[in-house]
């Protein structure tokens, strides 16, 4: 993905921003038609009864289909963790990566239980990004060509995408991106990630007040919140997010650091986000009221945050059994059971 002719990198993302394709209406009224000649009172599904319909408006088909659902894990690496943020040392973003290609991990079980496809992708761990609390986290430039890499997620062709991520010190940054965003209080939006003490939770705090300010002339720009504040997995999970749309794919997120990049594009464009759902309430952070600014109810609240998708794959297997209740059950007349009078 080249510049534009101004030059100007974040100028082909406000472009594609632009052209997002709309949610299909009339494939939507095909799924509720066919909903009320099911085997079941209606609306007694609930919620997997709107699961169906928005498959169904972001496939644009009237009978959504998951045969190639995928779940993509983004790795990347902080330079704030150097401010004493994590728990954890840095070493331990590649070890769990090593983790994940030995099928060792959460995430591993969940896509075996739930036949989901899993791909990894390294953005650069040996090269973690600035220190945000005195240095941007990457340039203009390199945030677009991050973008641009998360948008490989799409290339192999699926039709339901997770995303999720694994970094020591992103909860840190997503808290940072969420101060940035919405205002107030920064210490709401942090939590203890990977289980960080007192002490360290009040590192955590100072090291985000501390990015608020060395980045305050410059926030009012989401695509600048993300370059200065984020990480090279929330852009490359905005880029696949921005992807997947394009390609009528729908999207599941995963906890607090996953959604960080759809509040990304959500403050550049609320409807940017529209073929998204939240796969889950993380017990990390403010979770919920950023869900509620997003206006994106969580499918499933099981006081999970361990992140690299885990939540969103849980949440995948809702829809995958959604889509086949729909595609599957009897209607009255095939059944020979009598409907309402």
């Amino acid at each position: 993905m080249g510049p534009t002719p101004s030059g100007l990198p974040f100028d082909d993302i406000r472009h594609m921003l632009g052209i997002l394709p709309a949610g299909d209406e009339a494939a939507a009224a095909a799924v509720r038609a066919r909903d009320a000649q099911l085997t079941k009172p209606g609306g007694s599904l609930g919620r997997l009864e709107t699961l169906v319909e928005w498959m169904a408006r972001w496939q644009a088909k009237p009978l959504p289909e998951v045969t190639r659902p995928l779940v993509c894990v983004f790795a990347g690496n902080h330079g704030v963790v150097a401010q004493g943020v994590s728990a954890y040392p840095q070493a331990v973003t590649r070890q769990m990566l090593e983790n994940f290609a030995a099928g060792g991990a959460a995430i591993n079980q969940i896509c075996a239980a739930n036949d989901l496809g899993f791909k990894v992708f390294d953005l650069a761990l040996d090269i973690p990004t600035g220190d945000i609390t005195v240095e941007p986290a990457l340039d203009e430039r390199a945030c677009v060509a991050t973008m641009a890499f998360g948008m490989e997620a799409m290339a192999g062709g699926t039709d339901l995408l997770g995303v999720g991520e694994m970094g020591i010190g992103n909860t840190t940054v997503a808290a940072a991106i969420y101060a940035a965003l919405y205002g107030g209080d920064p210490a709401r939006f942090v939590g203890r990630g990977t289980g960080v003490d007192d002490a360290g939770l009040a590192r955590k705090t100072d090291a985000v007040e501390r990015a608020l300010a060395t980045h305050a002339a410059h926030l009012d720009d989401p695509l600048e919140v993300l370059r200065r504040l984020g990480g090279r997995e929330i852009a490359a999970m905005a880029g696949a997010i921005l992807a997947a749309r394009l390609q009528r794919v729908p999207v599941v997120l995963d906890g607090y650091v996953a959604t960080a990049s759809a509040a990304i594009l959500h403050a550049l464009d609320p409807e940017s986000i529209d073929h998204c759902v939240a796969g889950h309430l993380s017990a990390e952070g403010a979770h919920g009221e950023v869900l509620e600014r997003l206006g994106k109810p969580p499918l499933l609240d099981l006081g999970m945050r361990l992140g690299e998708g885990t939540g969103a794959a849980l949440a995948m297997g809702l829809v995958k059994a959604a889509v086949a209740c729909h595609r599957d059950m009897a209607t009255f007349a095939q059944a020979g059971v009598s409907g309402k009078d």
